[in-house]
């Protein structure tokens, strides 16, 4: 009696024709899934930093300020995009927009987004104690795949924020502009 002791190259090519075949089928859909987790994490990652601002200057009885960071220490409003990623300091002497003096402690840092891009109508946010009147904004949030895929942090003029595929006025999330 004779046992085969392994495959045949033919079997071997048609195995990996199959397995070609199938991984090139379903490659778009884990480039799909990817996007969204991606972009998922940094709508999260900024939805705390807000979330931490504002429930820190309600705390501590002081301004808490948001702003775009290319070093993790600094402000970088002029020099930097949000996608280099982003602070939350107290803002003691309550500047606007807000910049990073030495004294100001640094409450956290975040490291920004890399697969897509960030945009917002505001340098910076500053979340007051009492009256948070003046903090409205819009933060969009695009991947390759553009506006039908975007998402967007809209915050209300009393500083809560929330998650829409659609910009304030209830239209679609427009994305390069």
């Amino acid at each position: 009696m004779h046992r085969s002791t392994g495959v045949t190259l033919i079997e071997m090519v048609f195995t990996a024709t199959v397995v070609a075949i199938l991984a090139a089928a379903a490659l778009p859909s884990f480039n799909h899934m990817r996007y969204n987790a991606e972009r998922t994490a940094a709508v999260n990652n900024f939805f705390h930093s807000l979330f931490l601002a504002r429930s820190e200057a309600i705390k501590r009885g002081r301004i808490v300020s948001l702003c775009r960071s290319a070093n993790g220490q600094t402000c970088a409003n002029e020099r930097a995009e949000w996608t280099d990623g982003w602070i939350v300091f107290v803002n003691l002497n309550r500047e606007e927009p807000a910049q990073r003096d030495a004294g100001e402690e640094l409450l956290a840092v975040y490291p920004g987004w890399e697969l897509g891009s960030i945009t917002s109508n505001r340098v910076t946010y500053s979340f007051r104690p009492h009256v948070q009147g003046v903090v409205n904004g819009t933060i969009v949030f695009c991947d390759p795949r553009g506006g039908e895929h975007a998402r967007a942090i809209i915050i209300s003029h009393t500083g809560r924020p929330r998650v829409s595929n659609k910009n304030a006025s209830g239209r679609t999330l427009r994305c390069g502009e």
